[in-house]
């Protein structure tokens, strides 16, 4: 049954309407797979030597046990982040005499067969045979230590399961688990409670009884056995049938109304923000990444680079600017083929992107302005790179928008969602972060600070002076681009 299932994966693979995007990401993907395999076998291989070589008094293998858990945590999280679940059409299957715990156990297996779990045992075992070779360990002794290793991995795989199933479509729940995450790091940091070295004092236990390493492999089978239960537990043709609870939120953003024409437009954007997951995400993530300059102003490495400040100072107060901005009109996906077919000026609709992109850079320059804790210099240079963001970026991204052809669905999970992302989004990037910073890299070096700032501050200004000028010329390209993206907004395709 199991070949059988793969038969049918395969068939759904090549005969799918989107084979040359799968085949042409499924490429890229073995690229990278081929890669970072050759980077972890090559630390897995040179693991042994350098800790020998940097740490002469400590027993490498313990030394690595005492980090085992750090790297279980942050593979956790990498693998929430990154990994995706895999997924099988279960519902022509439901209509046939197959039992449902085949289905769910083709579904736990395969997950087995990710790439995420064959990059540590690219660490794992070039290290064991490398303590087998020195003759510090018994064989039987290390074999129980890979045994371990490797089923604590797998471990990380299902809890995985778990987790993505409990906190994708709800992130504000999983906040008490970070904080929860963070408190023990800094019991760790500390050294108040040194959970890392417990735990490796733990799998120091594997090395003296080596079938003490069955402990892991029956965790293994408990956390199998919950995803199992889990998934039979949702196999039923009216399981998603039921639709969700929750209050409506009719908030009318009534004060829009004193913006004049733009007014309906500006209020549509703040509805569509509000009330859907993924536009509500950029805002909160605005909030977040204002920190950002926290990485690099305190360093003393980039003291004398001035140049790399302009970055970081385009990035905080433009970041909602970007996250939004470069997804217009992808938001109005659903409804845009209603607003073409309208007699709605192209350049009433672009100045309300344009108005509410331009006032996130206002109000995120204004709470950065606690960087002149680090500086006038922080402080001035923020404040010229959000008059750049507003004056340049902000026509530059509305031009993008008139390429952006893939559709947004707002009701999907917003975490790790690249629905929307193409091209486009890429090449934009470009001019937006390193033009400024090549343009000021340049005049400081010939003219001086005061004459790079004043550069990008007088673009920034002459675009808001041409910025009415500039919204006609866009509409009009919106309006030769009309049909190819209603016709890309109707695939629902990712």
């Amino acid at each position: 049954m199991f070949t059988r299932f793969l038969s049918l994966e395969w068939k759904a693979f090549f005969r799918s309407a989107s084979l040359g995007k799968s085949l042409g990401l499924r490429i890229l993907m073995i690229f990278l797979a081929l890669y970072f395999s050759a980077v972890f076998l090559f630390f897995g291989i040179g693991l042994y030597p350098l800790l020998q070589e940097f740490f002469p008094s400590d027993d490498p293998l313990q030394l690595v046990n005492r980090f085992v858990l750090v790297w279980l945590v942050l593979e956790l999280g990498l693998r929430f982040m990154l990994q995706t679940l895999p997924v099988m059409d279960i519902k022509p299957l439901m209509l046939l005499p197959i039992p449902k715990r085949k289905v769910v156990n083709f579904v736990l297996i395969k997950s087995l067969y990710s790439f995420y779990n064959f990059l540590p045992l690219f660490i794992i075992i070039p290290f064991g045979i490398f303590n087998i070779y020195k003759n510090e360990y018994t064989v039987s002794s290390i074999l129980g230590w890979m045994v371990a290793m490797i089923a604590l991995s797998l471990c990380v795989n299902y809890s995985n399961f778990i987790i993505k199933k409990r906190f994708t479509e709800n992130l504000k729940a999983l906040i008490p688990v970070i904080l929860t995450i963070v408190i023990l790091g800094a019991l760790e940091y500390f050294q108040v409670i040194e959970i890392s070295f417990y735990f490796g004092k733990l799998l120091d236990f594997v090395l003296a009884t080596p079938y003490l390493a069955a402990i892991p492999v029956i965790l293994l089978v408990i956390l199998y056995k919950w995803n199992q239960h889990n998934l039979e537990g949702k196999f039923y043709l009216d399981a998603g049938l039921k639709g969700k609870k929750g209050i409506t939120n009719t908030r009318d953003f009534d004060w829009t109304k004193k913006f004049g024409s733009i007014a309906p437009f500006l209020q549509l954007d703040l509805k569509l923000i509000w009330r859907n997951k993924r536009p509500k995400t950029t805002i909160y993530m605005s909030l977040l990444l204002l920190g950002y300059g926290l990485f690099f102003y305190p360093n003393d490495i980039y003291q004398g680079m001035p140049w790399f400040y302009v970055f970081v100072g385009i990035f905080i107060t433009g970041i909602f600017m970007i996250n939004f901005g470069q997804f217009v009109p992808s938001w109005d996906a659903s409804y845009y083929p209603m607003i073409m077919s309208q007699n709605i000026p192209l350049k009433q609709y672009l100045a309300s992107k344009a108005g509410l992109i331009s006032f996130s850079v206002v109000v995120l320059a204004i709470l950065s302005t606690p960087y002149i804790y680090f500086g006038w210099n922080i402080l001035l240079i923020n404040m010229v790179c959000a008059l750049y963001n507003i004056g340049v970026n902000v026509p530059v991204l509305l031009y993008a928008g008139s390429f952006n052809k893939k559709r947004i669905d707002l009701d999907k999970s917003p975490f790790m969602n690249y629905q929307g992302t193409g091209a486009t989004q890429w090449l934009v990037s470009l001019p937006l972060m390193a033009l400024p910073v090549l343009l000021y890299w340049l005049t400081d070096k010939f003219l001086g600070m005061e004459t790079a700032l004043g550069l990008l501050s007088a673009l920034g200004i002459a675009g808001l002076l041409l910025r009415p000028v500039l919204l006609n010329s866009i509409a009009k390209r919106y309006q030769e681009r009309k049909y190819a993206m209603i016709n890309g907004f109707k695939e629902t395709g990712e």
